[in-house]
């Protein structure tokens, strides 16, 4: 085993830089065979059984569970392994318990740059916190990641009077549980989704009464899978994305993405919390496809079968919450895409027709939130002027059924 390769945090998805060590299932010493399960590892999409390549014996753990660590970082060595452990140790992400002092002094600087590992800067930067009033704690002073996060403790910590209830407060103190590793995960993903990207967002009302009447008479027939107003909207963002594909985009540190897919993303509410898996060439797709594929997906969301790649790429996801009567939805766009749009409940109203009469009509309220940094005011409006077009119009998405192809 002298040549085996240390066992490390894998990368699982295009956009992943980290991930949270949920738990080992192994232990130093074990004896384990190609296709155990080592460990599992948690994004902020889906926990994944991270298996061995090869038989051997474990030698150290490095990184205890809870840990999250960036792609790539030593987790543990297999026993026998030519690297020294401390060459290990070295490798992997600063986990030292060492507490700096619990006032911050201005941290030094090399020329107008202050002197940090990456991971703390990273972590510094979602939270909002300015590292030049942090103190190192590492060689000649530079910020590790145990400094940042004392520096963040000491920030938001309630002192111990602040927390201590009063009589009368005990006896109807409100009940506190501990966040789930997927809650911790979702609200980090989400808070740096809203600090990171610009969002901007654009408001429309569809007339959806022709849909519904072409939806109740496809329904009439047998043999199909019956169509709900959430099938429609997919297929109309998806030929939306055909028709403008300079809306498909994605911003990636510095460059923008043009993706050749129309892949839209679907928003599933599950034990574990909101997932977001995404029906390949949705664009491409019959309206039927596009039922049997969103089917299948929110079907193996919510019992836990969806693979990690099928929460990856795409630009655009569509979360309706019509069924739970609201009128509108503004939504955060998830992490690695550049655009949501937010459904409704329908409603009736009445609407002037053509010879100016009051007719009833039956809307649903669109907010299309979008990425700045991809994406601009007109090109937004446009893309939503097309999706309500398209569902005002729905034969069209009969009438212009591209090539089926099925998500892989």
């Amino acid at each position: 085993m002298s040549s085996a390769a240390p066992i490390v945090m894998p990368k699982l998805g295009l956009t992943m830089t980290e991930g949270l060590l949920a738990s080992w299932r192994v232990c130093p010493g074990d004896r384990v065979a190609a296709g155990d399960i080592l460990f599992i590892v948690e994004t902020e999409k889906i926990a994944t059984e991270i298996e061995a390549q090869q038989a051997g014996h474990i030698g150290e753990i490095l990184i205890p569970e809870g840990e999250t660590v960036p792609v790539g970082a030593v987790l543990a060595t297999w026993a026998g392994a030519a690297s020294a452990a401390g060459a290990q140790k070295a490798a992997a992400p600063e986990m030292t318990t060492a507490k700096p002092e619990p006032v911050p002094v201005p941290a030094p600087v090399a020329g107008d740059r202050v002197i940090a590992t990456p991971l703390a800067r990273r972590i510094a930067r979602r939270h909002g916190l300015d590292l030049s009033l942090v103190a190192g704690s590492g060689p000649r002073g530079r910020i590790k990641q145990a400094d940042v996060q004392a520096a963040l403790a000491a920030t938001i910590a309630p002192t111990e009077t602040s927390v201590r209830p009063t009589p009368a407060a005990r006896a109807t103190s409100d009940r506190r549980r501990p966040a789930s590793t997927m809650e911790k995960i979702v609200a980090r993903r989400l808070t740096l989704s809203k600090q990171t990207i610009p969002h901007f967002y654009v408001h429309a009302e569809a007339d959806i009464s022709g849909l519904l009447d072409l939806r109740e008479e496809l329904n009439g027939s047998s043999g199909h899978t019956r169509l709900s107003i959430t099938h429609f909207i997919m297929a109309a963002v998806g030929r939306a994305l055909v028709e403008m594909p300079a809306c498909n985009l994605l911003w990636a540190e510095d460059e923008i993405i043009e993706l050749a897919s129309p892949d839209v993303g679907l928003a599933v509410d599950s034990e574990r919390g909101l997932l977001v898996p995404v029906l390949r060439e949705a664009g491409h797709l019959s309206l039927d496809a596009v039922a049997d594929g969103c089917g299948d997906l929110v079907a193996r969301a919510r019992s836990g079968r969806l693979a990690s790649a099928e929460l990856e790429g795409g630009a655009i996801s569509v979360s309706n919450v019509g069924m739970f009567g609201a009128s509108h939805l503004v939504p955060i766009i998830n992490p690695g895409q550049s655009a949501i749009l937010g459904v409704a409940a329908q409603k009736p109203v009445f609407r002037p027709d053509a010879n100016g009469l009051p007719c009833l009509r039956r809307e649903v309220g669109l907010v299309l939130s979008c990425d700045h940094r991809v994406l601009d005011g007109v090109r937004a409006a446009r893309f939503l002027d097309h999706i309500v077009n398209t569902l005002e119009n729905p034969l069209r998405l009969l009438r212009q059924r591209a090539a089926e192809r099925r998500p892989a």
